[in-house]
């Protein structure tokens, strides 16, 4: 097993991403973990980031999980075979979870609580130290996606990276602007991991100054689903607030 050995099996490069979204259906309780780690943690994370920095986040770790176990198993003097599954991408997943909330507890069987930042750390020193071991599971595949994951959010945290309009296809243009650098005007993430609503006293606002369509309603909700509710303006908040209180 080698470079060269994948190149004659005619690897392809989108099954970096492909690969992704395939499972053994021998192993149906492997996949059902997957999916309930990352509708428990995922939620989290995109609720935080917006759906297509979380898309494009999700999909970088399990591409960066491929890669380190396609040059990392020849390295190792393993004999190698093909791997699927979004393990690697979800330890990604996990590890963000880690770094943006990590005194959050969480009750192992329902009944252990440990704070995140300890569980995941020791799933993925876990995972590091079953490198080599005899197993059909792929762990250099979730030490990958994990380490790609820590790069990402750090980078995040320095540049805040904008990927809306990568996604959007057209820029100022008329063509895609691709996505931005940006140092972000607040401390990101928010010193508390997250940031709450805050309440606003609607008697010290003038009834007119908060009259607002139903489409200026919409175009907050897409800024939020988009990148995040901390990314709102303070006008942006009081109008969602004075809209959520009269309904």
């Amino acid at each position: 097993y080698s470079l060269q050995g994948v190149l004659e099996m005619n690897f392809y490069p989108w099954q970096l991403i492909t690969y992704q979204f395939m499972h053994s259906t021998s192993d149906f309780f492997h996949i059902l973990m997957n999916m309930f780690i990352l509708w428990m943690f995922g939620m989290e994370i995109e609720n935080l980031m917006g759906g297509r920095k979380f898309l494009t986040y999700y999909l970088l770790c399990g591409i960066g999980a491929g890669l380190f176990q396609i040059f990392g198993t020849p390295l190792l003097g393993e004999s190698g075979a093909p791997t699927i599954g979004a393990s690697g991408a979800v330890y990604g997943v996990m590890v963000a979870y880690a770094l943006y909330f990590p005194n959050r507890y969480i009750y192992i069987y329902f009944l252990l609580p440990i704070k995140a930042k300890y569980l995941i750390a020791g799933y993925v020193i876990l995972e590091f130290l079953s490198i080599g071991g005899a197993s059909l599971v792929a762990h250099l595949a979730h030490v990958g996606g994990s380490i790609t994951g820590l790069v990402f959010v750090l980078l995040d945290k320095h540049y805040n990276f904008n990927f809306d309009r990568l996604f959007s296809f057209r820029g100022k243009s008329g063509y895609s602007d691709g996505f931005s650098f940006r140092k972000p005007p607040y401390k990101y993430p928010p010193k508390n991991n997250v940031e709450d609503a805050e309440f606003y006293d609607i008697n010290a606002h003038k009834p007119e100054e908060m009259v607002v369509t139903q489409e200026e309603i919409d175009r907050i909700l897409d800024k939020i689903s988009q990148s995040g509710y901390q990314n709102l303006t303070e006008k942006e908040k009081k109008i969602l607030f004075e809209a959520s209180r009269r309904k």
